[in-house]
């Protein structure tokens, strides 16, 4: 009942008519130094697309604040009906706080709370900006980023072991991501590409520690306050991961001291379709996606729902942006 007072709260304000979108005040707040027809081009409307970050900056004195809440998968045990579409269940919780320490450089700080054996974790991260995509610039045809982070679990730690979470030592607990963001608009779509890096430092045995995965985000306008944003991963696991894991069944043996979950593990692709919602002040999205988990550094190697069978979740995410100095002219 907590969850749908607080989804139906934040949901109604923002679905209420506004006069200017958010885009309009990003255009607004750009500089107007130089040519006019070399402008900044901004190619998405927030520093992130659903799961995936994008180039976009938070711009020199302004912070970011960005909640993101994922409920439970549509179909599931207990049936939609039962379930009331998963709406019954929180799943997986983003608070971050997204401060733009100059127009390149952002630092950000989030708490997540996550649906898997790995949660409450605390997530620190920067994003540089090395360039900008400027209208009728041949010489800034695309926007380019980086993006890394450092995330920590802090949830009790497992007494049995090669679980997820049978930490050992605060190292045990960290894991980490390397983000390149490449992005270009075409006419009224944006399109970007984002090859992603995570290494976990705990694994359970015969996981893979590092891993590889391309990414890819798209914006379409439908309306002047209404875009459709889609982003995918596909992560390059290794054949031994792989192989297995398809062993890891009710006929599987372990050795004794090995502990394993006694049932099947398969992993797909995570992929996020989004109704981005533009008001006054605030970016509003309603998500779907199967992604297990928020953070890169989980929904990447650990994806285990399907959108074929009904495991995909739905959720909400609310940026509200804010100015916390005004740099100086």
């Amino acid at each position: 009942m907590k969850s749908y007072l607080l989804f139906m709260c934040v949901l109604l304000p923002l679905l209420a008519s506004a006069q200017d979108s958010t885009m309009n005040t990003l255009l607004r707040d750009m500089n107007d130094e130089g040519e006019e027809t070399k402008r900044p081009v901004h190619i998405f409307n927030g520093v992130k697309a659903i799961n995936a970050n994008t180039t976009e900056m938070t711009g020199k004195g302004k912070m970011d604040f960005r909640v993101t809440h994922n409920f439970d998968d549509i179909d599931g045990d207990g049936g939609i009906l039962g379930r009331f579409l998963g709406l019954d269940n929180v799943r997986d919780v983003r608070i971050g706080f997204h401060l733009g320490l100059s127009d390149k450089l952002d630092v950000n700080i989030a708490r997540v709370k996550g649906a898997g054996p790995v949660g409450r974790i605390y997530e620190l991260a920067f994003k540089y900006l090395f360039i900008q995509q400027r209208e009728n610039d041949p010489t800034h045809p695309l926007s380019v980023a980086l993006f890394v982070n450092a995330a920590a679990a802090t949830n009790k730690a497992s007494s049995l072991p090669n679980f997820e979470h049978s930490f050992r030592s605060f190292s045990d607990r960290l894991s980490q991501t390397v983000q390149l963001i490449i992005a270009r608009k075409f006419g009224k779509v944006s399109l970007q590409l984002n090859p992603t890096f995570v290494n976990t430092n705990y694994t359970i045995l015969n996981d893979d520690v590092n891993m590889f995965a391309i990414g890819g985000a798209a914006r379409i306008p439908v309306t002047r306050h209404l875009n459709i944003v889609v982003d995918y991963f596909h992560p390059f696991r290794s054949k031994s991961s792989k192989d297995f894991f398809k062993t890891v069944d009710d006929t599987y043996n372990p050795p004794s001291d090995v502990v394993y979950n006694p049932t099947a593990i398969k992993f797909y692709d995570p992929i996020g379709i989004s109704f981005e919602i533009l008001t006054a002040g605030h970016i509003f999205n309603l998500n779907f996606t199967n992604a297990t988990e928020i953070l890169e550094n989980r929904f990447i190697p650990r994806t285990t729902s399907s959108w074929a069978k009904g495991k995909f979740r739905w959720g909400f995410t609310i940026a509200r942006k804010f100015v916390i100095w005004r740099p100086k002219k």
